[in-house]
């Protein structure tokens, strides 16, 4: 399969826990999953679906050429929402599939295609992308989710904390001492084939998916891989919150000045 030969899935909640009705709220004036759905048709897939819980999202995406399928109301995760969405879609199991989280209205193109590629060129069943921390609040903020990475390009672990633990730099309580690139923040997108999305979903959750609250321990826990690579260009950091919203108005309104 052409590695850009590629379709785009975007889990969209209407009730999300810290931002409720977050795939409708207004950024620059129009909804949230919209910005999101025109970065996913902007990196070239051949079908974007938007995978949603509620009618009014699919309302707010009428004409913008992306495809909604309405997925129920009590998946547990986002990966769940997406597997009926594979079926739904009649995707075979050789199908890539990006996970694109509905709450990235920034995520570049170039982002999207390179994540499709990594899956494709790696063999591995599951592929994401990272780039290095430059900041100390970043690195001890437990919303930015770490991981660390082995030599083949395969991660070896995701966490909340600040790993790798520099013994030497936080005893002096100076982590500006390490160089830079020694912490990746994960960037939370996903490609798989549809039929290991399939899988992934009927997994249960492992012990330290649990502890940590990231699904995508359940995969390493398994034994299975996810190969990582940076990524091609920055991806601002997506909204979790009222105040991530107000930041992301605040920079779409410097990026159009």
């Amino acid at each position: 399969m052409d590695p850009l030969d590629f379709v785009v899935a975007i889990p969209a909640r209407h009730d999300a826990t810290r931002l409720p009705g977050k795939p409708l709220r207004l950024l620059g004036g129009e909804p949230l999953v919209l910005h999101v759905a025109r970065r996913a048709l902007a990196a070239g897939a051949r079908e974007v679906r938007v995978a949603a819980d509620d009618e009014r999202i699919a309302h707010a995406l009428e004409g913008c050429g992306v495809q909604v399928v309405m997925t129920g109301r009590g998946h547990q995760s986002g990966t769940d929402r997406l597997a009926e969405c594979a079926d739904l879609s009649g995707w075979d199991d050789d199908t890539i599939v990006v996970n694109l989280q509905g709450d990235e209205p920034f995520a570049p193109a170039s982002g999207i295609r390179r994540v499709a590629e990594l899956l494709a060129d790696s063999g591995a069943g599951m592929a994401t992308l990272a780039e290095p921390i430059a900041s100390r609040e970043a690195l001890f903020d437990p919303n930015v989710v770490k991981v660390v990475v082995a030599d083949n390009g395969q991660a070896l672990y995701f966490s909340r904390a600040p790993v790798p633990w520099h013994r030497d730099a936080f005893a002096r309580g100076d982590a500006g001492l390490v160089p830079a690139g020694a912490w990746l923040r994960h960037i939370g997108i996903y490609a798989y084939r549809a039929g290991f999305l399939r899988r992934f979903a009927t997994m249960p959750p492992g012990r330290l998916e649990r502890i940590e609250a990231l699904e995508q321990l359940r995969v390493l826990e398994a034994g299975l891989p996810i190969a990582v690579a940076p990524t091609p260009e920055p991806f601002p950091q997506g909204v979790d919150t009222a105040e991530d919203l107000a930041r992301a108005q605040s920079l779409l309104e410097s990026m159009n000045v």
